[in-house]
């Protein structure tokens, strides 16, 4: 997701930041060096050496900063970066649980009714495109048992 304008609000302690879907912001306490009252913002500005994807800002004192979309995406709780992150996460555990198994490519694929280029894209951790259903049918076929567990966050 690249980022559109980057601004600095001072008063209310946030950056506000605009992508092309998106208004989101970004507290002065998440950002590190962190802006103070005796050391704030003079300026922020989109990176354009990480391709749009993140903001840099310089304090009073001259420090400067950068914060990652990422990171602005995960303070918001954005749904489709937490999907992303779970397909990530599923898939890199997929990879680990194929590496390992007694099963050979050929019955893996047999047992999913799919192609091997189609197991190759599920396997593919820079794969967004992949369905949560098809990455549970993988580890299904893998023998894994999958428990969601949902809990509150910890500070």
């Amino acid at each position: 997701m690249k980022i559109r304008t980057i601004r600095h609000n001072n008063r209310r302690k946030v950056f506000e930041i605009t992508t092309s879907t998106k208004r989101l912001v970004f507290p002065f306490p998440k950002a590190e060096p962190r802006p103070t009252t005796s050391d704030p913002v003079r300026q922020s500005f989109v990176d354009q050496d990480v391709g749009r994807e993140a903001f840099g800002y310089v304090l009073q004192s001259g420090r400067s900063g950068t914060v990652h979309v990422e990171q602005v995406l995960e303070y918001n709780q954005d749904p489709g970066y937490l999907r992303d992150l779970l397909l990530y996460r599923l898939t890199i555990e997929a990879q680990k649980r194929v590496a390992t198994s007694p099963l050979a490519k050929r019955e893996i694929i047999r047992r999913l009714g799919t192609s091997a280029a189609q197991l190759y894209r599920l396997l593919d951790q820079t794969n967004y495109r992949k369905s949560v259903d098809q990455l549970l049918a993988l580890l299904q076929v893998l023998d894994c048992e999958i428990d969601l567990i949902v809990r509150a966050k910890t500070a």
